[in-house]
């Protein structure tokens, strides 16, 4: 669409939904919200600004000491030199090769987060890896940042893979709506969370549906250390960070000796409750799991503990649990304990009740389609077989050779002498970034694709300029959404930058592998096979798809893939009959006791669910550093997406922490103070915020500021992962630990 100048107007999706977009002179001038999403965010504001930002790489850029002496040492502070791309993939592909003769396709580390892109067939991850696999292979990854503690248990719980349980058989909205009278949110389920999702959801309805929850007659209670984890609508019930399993095991204690529990469904559809009950009534170690236990841990009054156990008895009710509980110490245990908790009130399988995981984390979930996936560009195999779990990259850098636990087995870290990234910023999602930038020095080469000057590109020996979703075409479709769009090519590159594809295609041809890796298909031609092969998965469930040319014109559709009912309801068919649908677990059924996990002998996750106190938490008395720190995801970008252009805005920078008014007239600060946030292995700047929605004795400071220069004395914008502890949860799930950490505030002086 063109209003009478050169100015043109096109519809475009990413992670964070769909949005208008104008373009002029080749340049992104303006962006608005799509008209069919009723609670649109403003991250694609910054959109302009970010794409034509000075930090944009311009050229193939090789850092000068690796160059010149092949130095390790000097990531994160030298400077770069700009060469032409034959020279670059010249030097590149010849590395990569020399690697791979030395060392085997085993010392190559494959990273990608999958966040790069919405687009199908320009997805990062997809790219790097079909490379890889195409010249050999590489050392993969298990899980993400955001569910990976819990991809290791709940399979162990449930036998159910935990994102397809999250995705696809977890009660929709409108079920959630027509059938449950409380709602109990373990770490909220928070709006702005859900403004994002893997390939985007286009109409952003979490907090419409709370709403309407609310004025149903629904109890909603929010528990949490943030009021703000939940719409004002919910009721909130202050549990300090890390103590939800003790909370959950309380709850129990009072379903067990008011005679609540429903021991029918615990002998028909459990195993294991009578292994457990001696440790929640305290016959084993001597501790009864009381209200009055778990009040000294959460700080949740004895009262307030009978008084909901009772209201969740007598009612139909859903329990949520959000994914932050999972990423802290012991985080497989609230994940484990609500289950049991939901056995014990018998309601599992029921339309709007039992346990749910992730609802607000991500868009789409809550959101009942009919399953329709497609539009993926193949990996290939992977020859190589050695796989760490993905948050344990700093001590596999550390530790070539060493051991570690990881779900029942004994495994190695390789010896990495190459990490190729692509896709995404471990500089932001990583933890104690501080020593994670020493063990960044030992590879021998890094190389990155990005469009930006990340931390991580900073940090890397090439970097090959990458072009950002709007200067390439693409197809958007998420299978949480029921949306379908032509992402058209908006502006040309920026710069020299080219797409991965173009990369990766360049060096597979110095390498060898082109036929391999391409098939003799452009880019223009695999976006037509993807499609091609996607509106055939359709028409083989009755859906009709149009074809590429009706979409192109069109820009986007609307699938008719609405799944109407309680079509989804979570072992609904498994409570009918346990017999003929039992469960992928030892038993068939829900393990309270897992014999295979105790068969592992970890002191770090027993068989059956336990409050085992992280090393730092609110309640470890710790003088030095005694407020107890979360880090939240941000409300103004996916993760660490355009941060360089928000760091221009006037006022935007530092980061902003939280604290309670009696916290923060302890140290003497008030609101708009710049302050010092710091522990043992790092320090930051933020600027406060006093408010009164959140616990005394808890911070709050948001991830996504870009992680500074290194060797400073302090983190200039913000970045809370210079705070937090690098440590897997537990042997069995080894996922990362970010909301496990004490810190300490001061006034920032001068």
């Amino acid at each position: 669409m063109a209003d009478g100048s050169n100015r043109q107007t096109r519809i475009t999706s990413s992670h964070w939904g769909a949005f208008e977009v104008d373009v002029e002179n080749d340049h992104i001038v303006a962006t608005r919200p799509f008209l069919c999403d009723p609670d649109p965010n403003g991250i694609p504001d910054i959109l302009p600004a970010a794409v034509h930002h000075r930090s944009r790489v311009a050229r193939p850029s090789i850092r000068c000491g690796w160059l010149e002496q092949r130095d390790p040492t000097g990531r994160g502070t030298d400077d770069f030199v700009e060469l032409p791309w034959d020279e670059a993939f010249d030097i590149a592909s010849q590395e990569i090769e020399r690697i791979r003769q030395a060392y085997g396709n085993e010392a190559i580390y494959g990273g990608s987060y999958g966040w790069a892109s919405a687009g199908r067939f320009h997805h990062a991850q997809s790219q790097v890896h079909r490379f890889l696999n195409c010249i050999g292979g590489y050392v993969a990854s298990f899980g993400s940042y955001s569910t990976g503690c819990a991809q290791a248990i709940m399979p162990h719980v449930f036998g159910v893979n935990f994102l397809t349980y999250c995705y696809e058989h977890q009660d929709g909205w409108q079920t959630i709506h027509d059938n449950t009278e409380t709602l109990v949110m373990f770490g909220g389920i928070n709006p702005k969370n859900s403004k994002v999702s893997m390939g985007g959801v286009t109409e952003h309805e979490t907090a419409g549906w709370l709403n309407r929850f609310v004025a149903n007659e629904m109890h909603c209670i929010n528990i949490g250390p943030q009021r703000t984890d939940a719409p004002d609508c919910c009721d909130w019930l202050p549990a300090r960070p890390g103590s939800d399993t003790a909370l959950m095991l309380a709850l129990a204690y009072v379903l067990q000796i008011e005679g609540l529990s429903d021991t029918d469904f615990l002998d028909r559809y459990t195993v294991g409750f009578d292994r457990f009950l001696p440790y929640l009534m305290g016959y084993s170690d001597g501790q009864p799991k009381s209200p009055d236990w778990a009040a000294a841990i959460c700080g949740v009054a004895p009262e307030k503990i009978f008084e909901l156990a009772r209201r969740m008895a007598k009612t139909r009710t859903l329990i949520t649990v959000a994914w932050s509980l999972q990423r802290a110490e012991h985080g497989e245990q609230p994940y484990w304990m609500s289950a049991v908790l939901a056995a014990m009130l018998g309601q599992i399988g029921l339309p709007g009740c039992g346990v749910g995981y992730g609802y607000g984390a991500i868009g789409g979930v809550g959101k009942s389609l009919i399953g329709l996936r497609g539009m993926t560009f193949s990996q290939g195999e992977n020859p190589v077989q050695a796989v760490i779990p993905v948050a344990r990259i700093g001590d596999m850098l550390r530790y070539p050779g060493q051991t570690y636990d990881f779900n029942g087995k004994r495994n190695t870290y390789p010896d990495i002498r190459l990490i190729y990234w692509a896709g995404g910023n471990p500089y932001h999602h990583h933890q104690d970034l501080n020593a994670l930038h020493d063990a960044w020095q030992k590879p021998d080469t890094i190389i990155v694709n990005e469009p930006w000057w990340t931390s991580t590109a900073k940090r890397a020996d090439i970097v090959f300029p990458a072009t950002t979703p709007y200067e390439r075409e693409d197809i958007g479709r998420s299978n949480l959404d029921d949306y379908l769009f032509h992402m058209p090519q908006l502006i040309p590159p920026v710069g020299e930058a080219r797409d991965d594809y173009s990369i990766f295609a360049g060096l597979a041809e110095r390498m060898g592998v082109a036929p391999d890796f391409t098939e003799g298909k452009s880019a223009e031609d695999w976006i037509g096979t993807l499609y091609e092969e996607f509106r055939a998965l359709a028409e083989d469930k009755g859906i009709e798809v149009p074809d590429l040319p009706t979409l192109k014109s069109e820009n986007w559709v609307r699938l008719p893939i609405l799944a109407n009912g309680p079509n989804r309801t979570f072992l609904a068919s498994f409570r009918v009959d346990p017999e003929r649908s039992p469960l992928p677990t030892p038993s068939g059924k829900i393990e309270i006791f897992s014999d295979t996990i105790h068969s592992f002998g970890y002191d770090d996750c027993l068989g059956h669910p336990a409050w085992l106190p992280p090393s730092e938490w609110f309640g470890s008395a710790n003088e030095k550093f005694p407020l107890h720190l979360v880090s939240p995801q941000p409300g103004d970008k996916l993760h660490s997406q355009f941060e360089s252009a928000l760091a221009d805005v006037a006022g935007a920078r530092p980061e902003t922490l939280v604290m309670s008014p009696d916290n923060a007239a302890a140290r003497g600060l008030s609101t708009g103070d710049l302050v010092r946030v710091f522990n043992a292995r790092g320090s930051c700047r933020a600027r406060l915020s006093v408010s009164d929605e959140i616990q005394s004795g808890v911070v709050a400071l948001p991830t996504g500021a870009w992680f500074g220069d290194p060797g400073g004395n302090i983190d200039q914008d913000g970045n809370p992962n210079v705070l937090t502890r690098d440590v897997g949860t537990s042997r069995l799930g080894q996922g990362c630990s970010a909301h496990t950490a004490l810190v300490e505030v001061s006034k920032l002086e001068g």
